[in-house]
């Protein structure tokens, strides 16, 4: 086991995990690989928007005709597997709030199915090659669906998430 592998099998105090069912319910196909310059998760962005870091979306071949009218979008949602995630976990200790909190209150890479969702902004696409903006994803993470974003619908202004609005962030932004 590498040392990678071992950081995702830690648990901090006050974490809790559960025993997972014996079996998988569904099967899906990855689509792709994304590529970062994020190796190790300690090096990963945080939070998507601390970054300007361009990143490649490589679409398998065989669905390159499905990209055709996305390259109109100024922004598109990436769906991905976090592969190298832990998926036990129900009570969580991240390191920057230092207080338990269920993993579905949270936005971490740990969960049941390791889903991520990002909103990127879509600098150009080349063939099979999406050059996006506002990843935060180790790299070669699979990637499970990109789907244009539309702000109409999918923005919702004043949404919150009442615990997180009271944390005190130390370096003053989220």
């Amino acid at each position: 086991m590498s040392d990678t592998e071992a950081a995702w099998d830690e648990r901090r105090d006050g974490e809790i995990a559960v025993e997972l069912p014996a079996r998988f319910d569904a099967s899906l196909y990855f689509i792709g690989h994304i590529r970062t310059p994020w190796k190790r998760r300690e090096n990963c962005p945080k939070n998507p928007r601390e970054t300007n870091e361009e990143c490649t979306i490589e679409v398998d071949p065989r669905w390159v005709d499905a990209l055709a009218g996305l390259g109109t979008a100024s922004h598109i949602i990436v769906l991905s597997w976090m592969d190298r995630a832990r998926r036990d976990l129900v009570l969580q200790v991240p390191r920057h709030y230092n207080e338990g909190r269920g993993t579905f209150a949270l936005r971490s890479p740990v969960r049941p199915n390791p889903i991520a969702v990002s909103v990127v902004r879509l600098v150009r696409i080349d063939g099979n090659k999406l050059t996006v903006v506002g990843l935060d994803c180790l790299d070669g993470t699979p990637l499970l669906d990109i789907k244009p974003y539309f702000a109409s619908t999918d923005a919702v202004p004043d949404a919150s998430v009442g615990w997180h609005a009271s944390v005190k962030w130390r370096s003053g932004s989220e």
